[in-house]
C-alpha cells in the first residue's frame, strides 16, 4: 500500500509534538523532514536539533531530505540525530556514489532526489544503490508551491525502468501534492505522497481530517 509522509516544513512549530501527534494517531507513515542549508536552496530550513527532539516523541520512521551542497559532512550526524531515511540530492555539488554508500555503513536507508529541471534517466546508474528515488514535483527548500503536473511523466517513466529491469524501489513524489492531485500521482506509480501544507493547513482539526481524506485516496477510496 501507498505511503504517506506528513511535512514537518509545514507543521506549527509552537505545537510542533502536537502536530506530530495528530498525524501518527491518523495514519502517518513516515515523517518528512526538509533541510535546506540557504545554498542549494535557497531557503534556510531546520536541522539536527529540530530531527534529534522531535525523535523523542514518536516512533515514526524519520526521511531527512537534504538540500544541503555539502551531503557527504553531514550524513553521519543526521544519522546519529535520528533519521532513518538519508536523501540527499544528484545536484549537489559534491554528490557522489560515495554519498550513498555512507548513508547504508550508518546502516540507514540510502535515498536519491532529483530537482524539477534534472531527467529521471540521471538516475539510472544508482538505482542499484538506494531504497528510493525522490521525484521533485516544486523547486527545492519552500513549501506551499504550486505542483508540477509535468513530474507526473517522470515518475511513471521511473516506474516503468524499474519493473523492467527488476528493481525493488521506492517512489516518493514531493511539492504542491494535495487532495486533488494525490490520485494521479499514485496512478502514476508513486509509492510515497509527501504531503505539507495540504496536511497542515489550517487546525489541529483540518489536520486531522485532511489525513483522513488523504488516507482514503491511497486505500482507493478516494477522488
Amino acid at each position: 500500500m501507498a505511503k504517506l509522509a506528513p511535512s514537518i516544513l509545514s507543521a506549527d512549530f509552537t505545537r510542533l509534538g502536537r502536530d506530530i501527534k495528530a498525524v501518527e494517531e491518523a495514519g502517518a507513515d513516515r515523517l518528512h523532514f526538509d533541510v535546506a542549508d540557504g545554498r542549494f536552496a535557497h531557503n534556510i530550513t531546520f536541522g539536527i536539533p529540530v530531527i534529534k527532539g522531535v525523535r523523542k516523541l514518536t516512533g515514526l520512521e524519520f526521511e531527512a531530505h537534504l538540500m544541503i551542497e555539502s551531503p557527504r559532512n553531514f550524513i553521519e550526524v543526521f544519522a546519529e540525530a535520528g533519521a532513518d531515511i538519508i536523501t540527499v540530492h544528484l545536484e549537489s555539488e559534491r554528490f557522489d556514489l560515495g554519498c550513498l554508500k555512507l548513508i547504508k555503513s550508518q546502516e540507514k536507508k540510502a535515498a536519491l532526489a532529483l530537482s524539477p529541471q534534472t531527467p529521471i534517466s540521471k538516475a539510472f546508474p544508482f538505482l542499484g544503490d538506494v531504497s528510493m528515488v525522490l521525484v521533485m514535483s516544486v523547486e527545492p527548500g519552500f513549501g506551499g508551491q504550486k505542483f508540477m503536473p509535468e513530474s507526473l511523466g517522470k515518475v511513471s517513466e521511473l516506474a516503468n525502468y524499474a519493473i523492467k529491469n527488476g528493481l525493488e524501489l521506492e517512489i516518493e513524489i514531493d511539492g504542491g501534492i494535495n487532495l486533488v492531485n494525490a490520485r494521479a500521482a499514485l496512478d502514476a506509480g508513486a509509492g510515497v505522497l509527501v504531503a505539507g501544507s495540504a496536511v497542515f493547513a489550517g487546525g489541529i482539526r483540518t489536520t486531522k481530517r485532511n489525513m483522513i481524506e488523504f488516507k482514503k485516496i491511497m486505500e482507493g477510496r478516494g477522488a
